[in-house]
């Protein structure tokens, strides 16, 4: 009985058809409006060649250089510490965690899992994780998300800079767009007076998905920023048109979209198959769970993950830590449910956004998540940016105590990958 009614669940072709003649419906108006934000910019591939110029590392330093100068010299160390290989080697590492058993433990590195911390807001909060790494001889995550404002750090010079950095270090990142529903344009989104407005998602209303893919498109084609925060069903949908027609953009939907258990994960991963290239390849480069999932959720998805080809692809994002305040319920630590779904679900990354409870509860200013939302002006005038690059460093602290979990495990971590070689 159960393999008929799962023939029940198939797709007709039929449907598939009506899809696509709506999509390629000349009166279609949502296609047209999405098209001509996309014209405004060129053809496919006027506009990623324009990403990859704007993307050249000497082009970026040269720009930055007339933003911010103080920055180049920063940059510069950085490279040089690369270059002369300052930062531990991932066998250095290991023996660190393991002492003599490292040479005989055989790593399960097919399922190693991505050090990812968030969010990098200010350029010199990582030349500090830099020093430090170098010092204490730690790892640096191989991969950062950032949620400052953009046009705030276009004019001060990070966002050159960190696209820079990211080059030197062999780190992948991300950058969240300024267009979404904390912006105003949500008028249900406020405090806890208005808190029934968040049940709908953040938010993208009405014309501020065409201004997202607009936004998106800008700093895609001027700074050669590929991959971006993605948090609403109508701007995922843009990002699988955008990718569909030829433009090399990239995206990973957010926590604020709630994928809590694998039917929605499900659909996620349905809508980037259809919309996918004809060598299979999707925008969707990954997303982050819901923080109530359990590992059984994993487990489940990864199943037709792997169905659908996407095991490569798209990589499961999942919070270890969170912000103390303003996010979750604390105490908020899932190191060991990820050492134990790591050591059997492939392409996990395992996201840093705080310190262990015990280490927040200490600080005189633990880790809020409101703290992204604020202006570096007032946070300079408050006194509180160093504060916050201590909430930072702990957030590090943090990746550094699941690498050693993972490796103790006999599991491969991926970190910076120009910074530790594993020879």
């Amino acid at each position: 009985m159960g393999k008929d009614l799962k023939k029940l669940l198939k797709i007709s072709t039929s449907v598939v058809d009506e899809i696509n003649a709506s999509l390629s419906n000349h009166k279609n108006q949502a296609v047209n409006d999405f098209l001509k934000i996309v014209s405004k910019y060129g053809s496919p591939g006027e506009i990623n060649r324009k990403a990859a110029k704007a993307r050249q590392f000497p082009g970026l330093m040269k720009r930055l250089k007339k933003i911010a100068p103080e920055y180049i010299k920063e940059l510069n160390w950085l490279k040089e510490q690369r270059d002369k290989q300052a930062f531990i080697s991932m066998a250095d590492y290991r023996r660190k965690v393991l002492g003599k058993r490292a040479k005989s433990l055989k790593f399960k590195d097919n399922l190693a899992v991505t050090l990812e911390i968030s969010a990098l807001q200010y350029f010199p909060f990582l030349i500090e994780e830099a020093k430090q790494a170098i010092k204490k001889k730690e790892l640096m995550p191989g991969r950062y998300i950032r949620v400052r404002k953009m046009k705030e750090q276009e004019a001060d010079g990070d966002l050159l800079a960190v696209a820079a950095a990211m080059q030197i270090v062999g780190a992948s990142y991300v950058e969240t767009l300024d267009t979404k529903g904390t912006d105003g344009s949500n008028v249900h989104l406020g405090g806890p007076a208005t808190i029934t407005g968040y049940f709908g998602g953040v938010g993208q209303p009405n014309d501020h998905a065409l201004m997202w893919l607009d936004e998106f498109l800008y700093y895609y084609t001027t700074y050669g920023v590929k991959e971006v925060l993605n948090i609403n069903p109508g701007t995922v949908l843009l990002g699988y048109f955008l990718h569909k027609i030829g433009v090399d953009i990239e995206f990973k939907i957010s926590v604020f979209m709630g994928n809590d258990n694998p039917y929605a994960a499900f659909w996620t991963l349905i809508g980037a198959k259809l919309f996918s290239r004809p060598d299979g390849s999707t925008p969707l480069i990954g997303f982050n769970w819901s923080n109530s999932i359990n590992n059984e959720t994993m487990e489940i998805t990864a199943q037709f993950r792997r169905d659908l080809n996407f095991e490569d692809l798209v990589r499961f994002e999942h919070h270890i830590t969170e912000t103390y305040k303003s996010i979750v319920r604390q105490p908020y630590d899932r190191l060991k449910e990820l050492v134990v779904v790591a050591d059997h679900v492939a392409n996990i990354s395992a996201k840093h956004e705080g310190a262990p409870p015990a280490i927040e509860k200490k600080r005189q200013h633990p880790s809020n998540i409101l703290d992204y939302f604020r202006d570096k002006k007032e946070i300079e005038q408050s006194g509180e940016m160093l504060a916050l690059q201590r909430n930072y460093l702990d957030k590090h602290d943090s990746v550094n105590r699941t690498a050693r979990a993972l490796i103790r495990r006999g599991l491969g971590v991926i970190p910076a990958q120009k910074l530790h070689f594993y020879g």
